[in-house]
C-alpha cells in the first residue's frame, strides 16, 4: 500500500494568495481556498501555496518586477518537488489594458506555461498531472472601483472569454480542468468586482477537495 503523503502545488495570483478586497489585506489560514483545501484533503496530502499578487501567465509588467508566471514556474517546481499535483489559476492579470492582449493572446500564455511545466520531468514523483483552472470573471462593475484605472477598460469582457479558450488548452495538454465560475457560491467580493469573496474561498476549497482524490 502506498502511504505516500502526495504534494499539491497551487500556482496563481492574488486569488491564490487569498487578497481580500474588503481590507486590502490577506485572508487568514482558517480562511484561504489553499488552507481550507489542506484541511478538507486531510494528511495524505500536503498542500503549498504559490499565490502572487499580479502574476501573469507570461507577460513582463513593465510596472512590476517578478510577475511572469512563465518565467518562475521552473523554480517553483523545483523548490516543492516531487509534485503530484499542479494547478494553474492565473489569467485574471493578463487582461490588463497595459498588456494589449487578447483572450486568444492569454490562452496562448496559458499554453506556454501548462506546457513548460509539463517539460519538466525532474519535478514530478511520477507522471505530469496539471489541473487548469478557469478563473472567476472580473466583473462590469471593477470600472467603477478603485482598482478600474490600474486595470484598464474591457478587462470584464476579456476574463469572461477565457474559460472556453483555457478548456481547448487543456484537452491539447491532457491536463484536467475545471471552471470556477461553474461552482456554485464562487463569487467576487463587491470591493472591486476581481477578488473572491470569504464564501468563493470556501466553496472553491470544497469543490477542490472533492475532486482532487479523483485525479490525484
Amino acid at each position: 500500500m502506498d502511504t505516500t503523503t502526495k504534494t499539491i502545488v497551487c500556482f496563481g495570483d492574488s486569488n491564490t494568495h487569498g487578497y481580500n478586497s474588503a481590507n486590502m489585506g490577506r485572508f487568514s489560514e482558517k480562511e484561504r481556498w489553499t488552507c481550507l483545501l489542506a484541511d478538507y484533503l486531510g494528511s495524505g496530502y500536503l498542500v503549498r501555496e504559490e499565490g502572487l499578487s499580479g502574476r501573469t501567465t507570461s507577460f513582463d509588467d513593465p510596472l512590476f518586477e517578478g510577475l511572469n508566471g512563465f518565467s518562475y514556474i521552473h523554480t517553483c517546481m523545483m523548490t516543492h518537488e516531487p509534485l503530484d499535483l499542479l494547478i494553474i489559476m492565473l489569467g485574471t492579470n493578463d487582461v490588463k489594458e497595459r498588456f494589449s492582449a487578447t483572450p486568444g493572446n492569454i490562452a496562448k500564455g496559458l499554453e506556454r506555461l501548462a506546457a513548460k511545466a509539463i517539460h519538466t520531468p525532474e519535478a514530478w514523483r511520477n507522471q505530469p498531472n496539471i489541473l487548469i483552472i478557469a478563473p472567476p470573471p472580473i466583473e462590469e462593475a471593477y470600472y467603477e472601483t478603485e482598482i478600474g484605472p490600474e486595470m484598464g477598460k474591457d478587462c470584464a469582457e476579456k476574463s469572461r472569454a477565457l474559460s472556453a479558450l483555457y478548456q481547448n488548452v487543456a484537452q491539447r495538454l491532457g491536463c484536467h480542468f475545471l471552471d470556477a465560475a461553474s461552482i456554485p457560491g464562487v463569487g467576487m467580493y463587491p470591493y472591486d468586482h476581481m477578488h473572491l469573496s470569504l464564501d468563493g474561498h470556501k466553496y472553491l476549497a470544497k469543490n477542490l477537495a472533492s475532486l482532487i482524490p479523483q485525479i490525484c
